[in-house]
């Protein structure tokens, strides 16, 4: 358990560790990619360990040190384990390597803990079966375990029912340059988290592929191409970021996060705008970006985060301190996260005196919190470090399970106290 002991004013500036979703996507690429690629300031994490893991039983060979990652490719050939591909409750890497494995020959099974083998992937598998991949859910209920019985990965027309997750999408525009001919993947109803596409695609195009999309819902990528072996530079997290932009919301004072950049592609950024709208003070330069608190506009608000689902846990929490009503919108994919997020937000937030009501698809959340309580994590990062930042204005508030940050943010605790 770890007890959170109150701020009054806050005046810090905080560094974040790299984005986890650019480091994933940055490591996939270069393990791909036909020569050595150093991948600099990377997240070092939990799920990155479970992926630079997995991606050395694929052929690729990664060396690290301190956050900089070397990585020699295989030329697009992973090659076949003899073991099981296991990858934790890392649903971005288990989902992203389900169409990677596919350009290699022989049998690859991916598979994580409970959670995981809870967590929907069989519209993936749907998409990749249409352009010929030989693949199945184990259990035949639409998770993982996955086997894969591979071939190369053909191309061609496909289409996919990306509402549950978007990192479907990113999976099959990954491992698309290797492919066999041209891909096209048509998009069958809305695509939430559209910030994280945009991400793989920058990614891709940070090692040399292009993706051409039309009309919002057909995207192409031209085969046969390779990823170019380079350095890649990290950009710090901006779903980390959120923590401590919601201190400065909650507590007052400023903080400057240094190395978040406000023109960058991350999603959750528009966590500044959203702040902005509650009252808060936010300054972007070259520098980074600032925060100053408190929060001063107490009317009744609504937002629809489709596209940026990562920052609901924070934003949850800082509406707990508003006392007008606050209507988080389209959040229904929150679900099947590494926990029913909108299930544990709701009962956490109630828990410290705040008013949460949950619906199928969205949240309302009316403050003012009042009194600390002890915060089941339910073994999600998000939920521990944004409830932490509650225990910032209220006493008495206890983490029970504050190992759980190791997942994305493994100094987390190191970097809050430091508020202080």
């Amino acid at each position: 358990m770890k007890s959170i002991k109150p701020i009054k004013r806050i005046n810090a500036t905080v560094r974040v560790p790299g984005s986890k979703s650019y480091t994933q996507r940055a490591l996939i690429a270069a393990s791909l990619a036909d020569g050595k690629s150093v991948i600099r300031e990377a997240l070092i994490s939990e799920d990155t360990q479970h992926l630079i893991k997995a991606l050395g039983l694929l052929g690729a060979t990664i060396d690290r040190e301190g956050c900089d990652l070397t990585v020699q490719g295989t030329g697009g050939k992973p090659t076949a384990p003899s073991q099981i591909i296991y990858l934790g409750n890392n649903g971005t890497g288990l989902r992203l390597l389900t169409s990677t494995v596919c350009l290699g020959h022989g049998t690859f099974v991916l598979d994580g803990d409970n959670r995981m083998r809870q967590r929907p992937i069989q519209p993936l598998v749907d998409a990749l079966k249409t352009m010929g991949v030989e693949a199945a859910c184990v259990e035949g209920n639409g998770c993982p375990p996955v086997e894969v019985h591979a071939r190369g990965l053909s191309g061609g027309k496909t289409q996919l029912a990306a509402k549950l997750s978007s990192q479907y999408l990113s999976s099959l525009l990954l491992a698309a340059p290797y492919a066999g001919k041209d891909t096209s993947i048509e998009l069958l109803g809305p695509l939430p988290s559209r910030p994280y596409v945009q991400m793989t695609m920058d990614v891709m195009s940070g090692f040399g592929v292009e993706v051409a999309v039309r009309q919002d819902s057909l995207f192409c990528v031209k085969a046969p191409q390779a990823y170019g072996s380079r350095e890649y530079v990290v950009e710090g997290d901006a779903s980390s970021a959120t923590y401590f932009m919601a201190a400065a919301a909650i507590c007052g004072g400023s903080v400057r996060i240094s190395n978040i950049k406000a023109g960058s592609f991350q999603g959750d950024l528009r966590f500044l705008e959203i702040l902005d709208t509650m009252g808060c003070t936010v300054a972007a330069s070259g520098e980074g970006v600032e925060i100053t608190g408190p929060l001063s506009n107490h009317d009744d608000l609504s937002f629809d985060l489709n596209d940026a689902p990562d920052m609901v846990p924070a934003l949850a929490v800082v509406c707990a301190f508003r006392k007008g009503k606050t209507a988080l919108k389209n959040i229904g994919h929150l679900r099947i996260k590494e926990s029913d997020r909108v299930a544990a937000l709701t009962r956490e937030l109630r828990k410290i005196g705040a008013k949460a009501e949950e619906k199928a698809d969205e949240m309302i959340v009316q403050g003012v919190a009042t009194h600390g309580a002890e915060i089941d994590c339910y073994n999600d990062h998000r939920i521990a470090m944004s409830f932490a930042i509650a225990g910032l204005a209220i006493e008495g508030l206890v983490v029970k399970d504050p190992d759980c940050v190791g997942k994305s943010f493994p100094d987390f605790w190191e970097k809050l106290e430091a508020l202080g």
